[in-house]
């Protein structure tokens, strides 16, 4: 199993991102996916989850309208468009396979700063 992220960088606020998860070793359509982050300092938070066929789909209350999550299981990839981004959302993102067992990204460095 590999899931490797890709598109973070550095924003000004209110700028846009959008990050690239691409799973690898399983089959992508049967797992529900997510994404975290991690500020430093702070605790792992959930940011947005998605079903198995992408019909459903769940957010932080910090990201809310800012942010949506969506997959294309045909290229084995989960996506994350931020809109709006603000300073707060500074941190590392990490996007996660839900199972039994759960796999991690390596995660991508996202930083918004003027």
């Amino acid at each position: 199993v590999q899931l490797v992220e890709s598109g973070g960088g550095l924003v000004q606020p209110g700028g846009s991102l959008r990050l690239s998860c691409t799973a690898s070793g399983f089959t992508f359509s049967s797992f529900v996916m997510s994404w975290y982050r991690q500020a430093p300092g702070k605790e792992r938070e959930l940011v947005a989850g998605i079903s198995k066929d992408g019909g459903s789909t769940n957010y932080g209350n910090s990201v809310k309208g800012r942010f949506t999550i969506s997959r294309d299981n045909a290229k084995n990839t989960v996506y994350l468009q931020m809109n709006s981004l603000k300073p707060e959302d500074t941190a590392v993102y990490y996007c996660k396979r839900i199972g039994v067992r759960s796999y991690w990204g390596q995660g991508t460095q996202v930083t918004v700063s003027s």
